[in-house]
């Protein structure tokens, strides 16, 4: 009989099995060599860490493209043709560039570069509520009432920090829900908000200028007085708040100061021929300044386009609503593809779950986050893929289904975070970045 002793590596350097007495009795054998068992366990630990360091990945930057309220995959990229009319819904079907595949008759411009996108239609959770779905799909986690957990683009702030003074994490327009904040990181890791619509006349990044009458000297100036009074604070106070203030106003500085971060934020720059191929409208522009950040160096961009809440009227409200997101979305992969950017920049456009298989008395959908669709593309995933598959009539997963977790986990792994690395929340409580999933292999290229 064995008796389990300490974890140790097998094959799989992620995962842990028994150690035995006979193990102990050969990590003894390292005395010879003046390592105590204790020295040897501490080597093992520190080597342990050593793997779950950050280092980047395929996927430089990411641009998570979400559409609140929770969009339909039967009116988007899982069309189902050959079901009764109250299942199929109002809308016919385009193919697409991958063969035998079609998309929803509205995501014309999409399909045609459907050769080099991943599209999953075998998304699965349990949470019906906006509030949790989008706390899934933000976190990689489901809702906890004894801890807020950090989105995405915190914890790659967290681990990499800012590239050419620009913030790592960059909400467009402004962070959409407190799921898209730092949660039980420090605040320092929270994002940067544009504060304003690049859709807008006259757009301006809040807080990016220096105001008329503060010429550079007299902002040195200021800078300096500032960090003095911030040294007297610390002296009498040590908080994560003054901490994070102190990480804020450096990134401030850092920006308003480099010509080439204002730069990353001027959408003017851009050629009217560009704009127009995106599109004048929110999508268009709010994804053309996403390809401007993460062209620039930010590495986290999260934006969000347009309301999906469709209960009642799906035909008017994807009528309206789809077309400016198909240009867009299109126009940001070509763009991203003839700049050399696509490969390293992992795109992903969700929602925070789907809609009901049946439409309903009021002619739209409900709720449904049994199973729904979503697009990946670049950063190393598979291109001209269909990942997974729904039934007949989008009730259930049929082929492969693909959990929040390893959704999670397969991203973090072409960042270059190891998903069971563990950060520290209040109270010294080590929490995984995602805990319980696995890497999704068939979905990488």
């Amino acid at each position: 009989m064995t008796t389990p002793i300490r974890g140790t590596w097998h094959d799989d350097p992620w995962h842990f099995r028994p150690r035995t007495r006979r193990d102990f009795m050969q990590v003894g054998l390292v005395g010879g060599l003046g390592l105590t068992l204790g020295d040897a366990l501490r080597l093992e630990a520190l080597g342990a860490r050593k793997q779950f360091d950050s280092k980047e990945g395929k996927a430089k930057s990411v641009i998570h493209i979400f559409l609140p309220g929770g969009m339909a995959a039967q009116e988007s990229f899982d069309p189902k043709l050959h079901a009764p009319v109250e299942y199929r819904g109002p809308f016919g079907s385009v193919k697409t560039k991958i063969d035998g595949e079609s998309f929803s008759q509205h995501f014309k411009q999409t399909a045609a570069v459907a050769d080099r996108l991943t599209v999953v239609r075998s998304m699965t959770h349990g949470e019906a509520a906006h509030e949790r779905g989008t706390h899934n799909m933000f976190t990689g986690y489901r809702p906890s009432p004894a801890l807020q957990f950090p989105a995405m683009g915190s914890v790659v702030s967290h681990e990499f920090g800012s590239r050419k003074n620009l913030p790592p994490y960059v909400c467009i327009p402004n962070q959409p829900n407190e799921y898209a904040g730092s949660g039980y990181l420090s605040s320092a890791y929270g994002p940067f908000s544009l504060g304003a619509d690049p859709a807008q006349k006259g757009f301006r990044v809040r807080d990016l200028s220096l105001p008329g009458d503060v010429k550079p000297k007299r902002f040195e100036r200021r800078r300096g007085l500032l960090a003095s009074v911030d040294a007297h604070f610390k002296s009498l106070e040590q908080s994560d708040a003054l901490d994070a203030m102190d990480s804020f106003y450096q990134r401030a500085y850092a920006m308003i100061s480099s010509k080439e971060a204002r730069e990353a934020f001027n959408l003017e720059a851009e050629p009217a021929k560009i704009r127009n191929e995106y599109g004048m409208h929110q999508a268009g522009q709010r994804m053309l300044m996403a390809r401007r950040l993460v062209e620039s160096g930010v590495r986290f961009v999260s934006l969000t386009y347009g309301g999906w809440d469709h209960h009642n009227n799906i035909k008017g409200a994807i009528e309206r609503s789809v077309p400016p997101l198909d240009q867009a979305f299109a126009a940001l992969i070509r763009d991203l593809e003839r700049r050399g950017l696509l490969d390293s920049t992992l795109v992903m456009l969700n929602s925070e779950f789907g809609r009901t298989p049946k439409i309903n008395k009021t002619a739209g959908r409900d709720h449904y986050p049994k199973v729904f669709s979503m697009v990946m593309a670049g950063g190393g995933m598979k291109k001209g893929l269909v990942y997974g598959r729904s039934d007949a009539t989008s009730t259930e997963v049929d082929l492969d289904p693909l959990s929040v977790p390893d959704w999670a986990t397969t991203v973090y792994n072409q960042i270059g975070i190891v998903a069971d690395k563990e950060l520290m929340a209040p109270g010294d409580r080590p929490i995984e970045v995602v805990k319980d999933g696995r890497i999704v292999r068939d979905l990488l290229a």
